[in-house]
């Protein structure tokens, strides 16, 4: 095994905490995109509650880490973003490269992540963005999470099945080692999402679901599609008890029995060195 491939898969062994292939990411990288939409809240505090709970990374711009204490990651993932955008923009679907690998590394990240809106009118620069980003990645040997979503002036059902089936395979085929992306609400037509996917595929948390029964059968609908885990920000970081809902949440990811032929494993590290 060549010392590249053991340092990627050692990164991406690290993203999944209890080691079992299953993700509960948490992005916390919305105000860029949103303003204030955590308020009250230290991030600091805020990343404490969601280790706390037993999420296995956070997702940040590079300025917010300036707000975390580096302890608050001794068991916790950091996932760098790497896109950014805002609501008052003219085309709040465009996303732009807003830091470089280089600078993840020299941040401590054990990852980065890239935001592509399949089917926007800036479509074209996103994807030439994700595929810059997985070379850099090769070279560096950090692994890479996607989130590709179907959103676009032409885009008339953004959970249609078909649209996010290509948005995952769109980040298969340009690199990426874990790809987020909606859930379509349908449990049999997510399994063929999922099932087409070669990659570990997340669902993007949504909306804020306030009800703590609701959100915890919408992550066991997700999981029995055989999804890898969940991408979820605003239902927990909005809760009044971050650590707490953070941890259903992890339970409910990590007791989902195994779904035959359709969830993705993370790729042994022989394989990782493109």
């Amino acid at each position: 095994m060549s010392t590249t491939a053991f340092a990627r898969g050692l990164r991406l062994r690290r993203l999944s905490r209890s080691g079992d292939d299953r993700f509960v990411v948490v992005p916390l990288d919305h105000p860029i995109s949103d303003g204030p939409i955590m308020p009250g809240t230290a991030l600091d505090d805020l990343v404490a509650a969601v280790a706390e709970g037993g999420a296995d990374a956070v997702v940040l711009h590079k300025g917010a880490l300036r707000r975390v204490e580096p302890y608050r990651f001794a068991d916790l993932s950091l996932i760098v973003h790497l896109s950014a955008s805002t609501a008052q923009a003219p085309d709040p679907d465009a996303k732009y490269l807003v830091a470089t690998v280089e600078e993840a590394l020299r941040a401590g990240a054990d990852a980065v992540s890239v935001h592509v809106n399949l089917g926007s009118l800036d479509e074209r620069r996103q994807v030439a963005d994700l595929a810059a980003v997985a070379e850099a990645c090769d070279r560096w040997n950090l692994p890479l999470l996607a989130m590709v979503y179907p959103r676009g002036p032409r885009v008339s059902d953004p959970r249609s099945p078909e649209l996010i089936a290509h948005a995952a395979l769109l980040a298969a085929e340009l690199g990426a080692d874990l790809v987020k992306t909606p859930y379509c609400g349908d449990v049999a037509a997510m399994r063929d999402v999922v099932r087409t996917c070669p990659i570990p595929l997340l669902t993007a948390g949504g909306v804020r679901i306030a009800d703590t029964s609701e959100l915890i059968e919408h992550v066991d609908a997700v999981m029995s599609t055989g999804a890898a885990g969940v991408a979820m920000g605003r239902s927990i970081f909005q809760s009044g008890d971050p650590a707490t809902v953070t941890r259903s949440v992890v339970r409910a990811v990590r007791r989902a029995p195994e779904v035959s032929g359709t969830r993705a494993p993370v790729r042994p590290v022989e394989i990782l060195a493109r």
